[in-house]
């Protein structure tokens, strides 16, 4: 397997059945777009509560580039030369209950150059502000260790042969299992799986104790059922 890391980004070659989660082919914008400014609303209120466990999301890039790509601001994800298979949607962390804590203090737009390096893992600046300013503002950290943290998370992840998986019939649990079989400390019972109302994959939900390591999701917080099936979208 080979990487090449320069100034500019990072180029990944992907060997096909042993995967990195992170981008196959990515190289970081020169200059990023200012983000909005991301703040709490009716819909999205405050919630300064105590944090009971966490969540790694992952997105599979292949699937939201079919449903979202033509919209504006997607195409450093879905056009030009990046190539994506999952990206990391954030850190979130969860509450000890039906609640979760979000939107902790106020925050200022992120720098540019934390924005720049991030993009590889998360591919969008907005996203990028959202993701520190509704969950990592809860984290007891600055925006330097949220991110080193939630990517340092996302890079250690192994994907299974996706391409192998997408052909003929797949169940959510049949996933699972071979997802973690790529992944040692992820046990099947740590992974949700999101779809789409079509049934195709969406996201990963991994669930991880308050020392950050993978354990088994509680019952009810989401995700498909072990026997539904599974279709995984492979074109651009």
């Amino acid at each position: 397997m080979k990487a090449i890391v320069g100034g500019l980004g990072v180029i990944a070659a992907l060997l096909p059945g042993a995967a990195l989660a992170q981008a196959q082919m990515c190289m970081a914008p020169n200059k990023v777009e200012r983000p909005l400014p991301e703040l709490p609303s009716a819909k999205e209120p405050q919630r300064v509560l105590p944090i009971g466990s966490y969540t790694l999301a992952l997105t599979w890039a292949p699937g939201f580039c079919r449903a979202h790509g033509d919209e504006p601001g997607k195409a450093f994800q879905c056009g030009g030369q990046n190539r994506f298979g999952f990206t990391l949607h954030g850190l979130w962390p969860d509450g000890r209950g039906k609640l979760w804590p979000q939107y902790c203090k106020a925050t200022p737009i992120l720098p540019p150059a934390l924005i720049r390096k991030t993009m590889c893992a998360t591919p969008s600046e907005q996203l990028i502000q959202h993701e520190w300013a509704k969950h990592g503002t809860c984290m007891q950290t600055t925006p330097d260790g949220y991110f080193r943290r939630s990517t340092s998370l996302y890079r250690a992840i192994r994907t299974p042969d996706m391409e192998a998986l997408s052909q003929g019939t797949l169940t959510v649990g049949a996933f699972k299992q071979a997802f973690a079989a790529k992944n040692r400390a992820i046990p099947a019972n740590a992974i949700r799986v999101t779809t789409t109302r079509e049934g195709w994959l969406d996201e990963l939900w991994l669930c991880l104790d308050t020392r950050f390591r993978y354990r088994r999701c509680e019952a009810g917080t989401g995700g498909a059922a072990d026997d539904a099936t599974l279709k995984i979208w492979r074109g651009r």
